[in-house]
């Protein structure tokens, strides 16, 4: 059982990478320098990714998918510490497969890093705050109401909020650490990654506080 949910976390972990990498080649690619296009196209293949592997591993893992969200389940109790640890470790790893198997299909150097992309300052930062704090709203007040529509509700916030939020929405750790290997549309100067993982991880710990109460 617990290798089945370890894979089931490494393997939608990559897919979803795949989703965020491969569309974004393919929407610059396409878009002849139309960010907003190629934007639009790397946000709905990222919710239509989450919305696919949220539904089919959901029943196997929980569909985290997220350091962030195996951090609330566990401050939650819901998941003890060293699967919790287990979860992280190949949620990392599966993001960086899913990148280098991206750069594959598309003929790119597998082994890259982002030089130029660089996703820094005050309203990033923050940005990722309100963006974390924003799926854990979604996923733990979804579980509340309405738990067969989370894979519906992860779905379409995430695709809003690459739109609403100034940093388009990372809000994974591992999502965030994946995309420091892949130079191109949705890469991360990889010198910036440590600062969106802290907002990330201080919003979840923030959202285990406020969304207890609320949801209670």
């Amino acid at each position: 059982m617990m290798f089945q949910k370890l894979v089931a976390e490494g393997l939608g972990t990559a897919l979803l990478l795949i989703g965020v990498i491969g569309s974004g080649i393919m929407g610059e690619t396409l878009a002849d320098g139309n960010v907003a296009i190629a934007l639009l196209a790397n946000a709905i293949a990222t919710g239509c990714m989450l919305y696919v592997i949220i539904t089919v591993l959901g029943p196997i893992s929980g569909a985290h998918f997220n350091p962030a969200v195996t951090l609330a389940f566990w401050l939650r109790g819901d998941i003890a510490p060293r699967m919790a640890l287990a979860y992280v470790c190949v949620q990392i790893a599966g993001g960086i497969l899913g990148v280098w198997a991206t750069h594959a299909m598309f003929d790119q150097p597998i082994l890259q890093t982002s030089a130029t992309l660089h996703r820094t300052g005050l309203a990033q930062w923050w940005s990722e705050v309100v963006a974390t704090f924003g799926l854990l709203f979604v996923i733990f007040g979804g579980l509340k109401s309405r738990p067969e529509v989370v894979p519906t509700l992860v779905a379409l916030y995430i695709t809003g909020a690459y739109w609403f939020t100034s940093s388009t929405s990372f809000a994974n750790p591992a999502v965030t650490i994946a995309r420091g290997f892949s130079d191109t549309f949705a890469g991360i100067y990889p010198g910036h990654i440590a600062a969106f993982i802290l907002c990330q991880l201080g919003a979840t710990v923030i959202a285990h506080a406020a969304l207890q109460k609320l949801f209670r």
